[in-house]
């Protein structure tokens, strides 16, 4: 974080500010800022968050022990440190953030991308970062930190030498990307797809498209929206930015498209497009694997080129990404043996695109096997679109499917009623007995996916998978 008074955090927070030992209201603090007492280093500000399991007020004393300067806390802890006590503490690591970030864009050249959609958020942010690095430091979310905590923690990353903050917003009810996106107000605002991924939390997908169009509506005046042309959806969001003055930048595969992908090839050796740009038309060969990363490309390299980065640029540094997060189309295991571990998140679009995916990169003598959980947060439709699930992995003729946990129980049902029998589906209750299963099974040529959301914890067992079979 940038170096800022306790008066100043006090105020900008909103927070009582009890100072301890020799502190004043003007000793200044720039630490880290964190939940996990254990990420604290000396000068850093420990967040007492309460939580599910436990409660950061029990850690104040831990994080003093890392070097915390001060502690922000929703009531004082009998601890030997300076504190500032607000009544909600993750509304007030918001409005820290939105301060940091106000201070640092009036004294520099900050630009702020905001990131959306129902899936690809954290591939795309990963991307992003990897072409903006090149030209400035660059501020980028840890893994999924796109929440009400993880993006204010990664927007009090910043510093006066950043030159980009990339931020990747998800939401589960409406509200709450308008909340994030409105901390930081972004020059450039991308808006990925929209799908059914957490409808369930939203009531619908005309919900879902309504929260995912906030951001949108935060981008700063003078800014550039950046939509997927191939969605639908997404193309209904040029209103708002039309209406508001905006730039409007298209990406996908549509003839309008102002970055656009033809000629998609997928290999086991990840994908080949080519990416065209007015006259301009380039190859790409992107190592990570699944055709719809490309449209997660390309949704990057447009958001580059609307911060000045020329295309070629742009894709040569794409072509850099070996991985676009762990458990996200992560290749393990062997030749022998490949193991595709994407067991991170899942939602219906995902599932089908990873199980399509699994059918292009299996060659005629191997064979396919694809290990299947729950994806979470669909509420009234999570029988419904398991059932897709089945049948879409039986019409692709995937000679083996191993549904794992009652939540994906569907699945299971589906390919039965389709047509997949003598044991070429088969459901386990557990990932234990999949594993067992699976040790036993899986043969020399064989391509193995796993997938499923976080909840469903496969993403472990197909590290298990992956080690096993190396």
């Amino acid at each position: 974080m940038i170096a800022l008074s306790l008066a100043e955090i006090a105020a900008a927070v909103g927070g009582e500010l009890r100072l301890h030992g020799a502190d004043t209201p003007e000793t200044t603090v720039d630490g880290v800022v964190d939940t996990d007492s254990r990420n604290i280093r000396e000068g850093g500000v420990f967040v007492a968050k309460p939580g599910e399991a436990t409660d950061g007020h029990l850690f104040v004393g831990k994080a003093l022990e890392q070097g915390a300067a001060l502690a922000l806390v929703e009531r004082v802890v009998d601890e030997p440190i300076t504190q500032i006590v607000v009544p909600d503490v993750v509304v007030a690591i918001g409005e820290l953030a939105r301060e940091v970030v106000a201070r640092v864009r009036a004294a520099g050249r900050l630009q702020v991308v905001g990131i959306t959609g129902s899936n690809g958020k954290t591939t795309t942010k990963n991307m992003l970062a990897t072409i903006l690095r090149a030209e400035g430091e660059t501020v980028a979310p840890v893994g999924s930190f796109n929440n009400a905590v993880g993006a204010p923690l990664t927007m009090l990353r910043v510093t006066h030498d950043t030159r980009f903050l990339v931020c990747e917003f998800g939401a589960d009810a409406s509200g709450q990307i308008a909340r994030l996106a409105g901390l930081v107000t972004p020059d450039v605002g991308v808006v990925l797809m929209v799908g059914m991924a957490h409808a369930g939390g939203f009531g619908g997908i005309e919900a879902t498209v309504k929260a995912k169009s906030e951001l949108v509506s935060a981008i700063r005046d003078g800014g550039t929206a950046v939509l997927n042309i191939d969605d639908a959806r997404v193309a209904s969001m040029a209103g708002i930015a039309r209406e508001r003055g905006l730039g409007l930048l298209w990406f996908g595969e549509g003839e309008g498209a102002d970055v656009r992908a033809s000629d998609l090839r997928v290999t086991a050796s990840g994908t080949d497009a080519v990416i065209s740009a007015g006259e301009t038309a380039l190859p790409l060969h992107l190592q990570v694997l699944g055709s719809h990363h490309v449209k997660n490309a390309l949704a990057a390299a447009t958001a580059a080129t609307a911060l000045g980065v020329s295309l070629d640029d742009a894709i040569a540094r794409l072509e850099t990404v070996e991985l676009a997060e762990r458990w996200r189309m992560q290749v393990m295991g062997s030749e022998r043996v490949r193991i595709i571990n994407d067991a991170y998140n899942a939602s219906p679009d995902s599932m089908q695109a990873a199980l399509r995916t699994l059918a292009q990169i299996t060659g005629p003598d191997e064979r396919m096997v694809a290990v299947l959980g729950a994806m979470s947060e669909l509420g009234e439709y999570a029988v419904e679109e398991h059932s897709k699930i089945g049948l879409l992995a039986v019409r692709l003729r995937i000679p083996r499917i191993v549904v794992v946990g009652q939540e994906a129980r569907p699945l299971y049902l589906a390919a039965v009623a389709e047509g997949s029998w003598n044991d070429e589906a088969v459901f386990f209750e557990d990932a234990e007995a999949a594993f067992a299963y699976l040790q036993g099974e899986l043969r020399d040529g064989d391509r193995v996916l796993v997938k499923s959301s976080n909840s469903a914890g496969l993403r472990f067992l197909g590290d298990r998978l992956g080690e096993s079979f190396s």
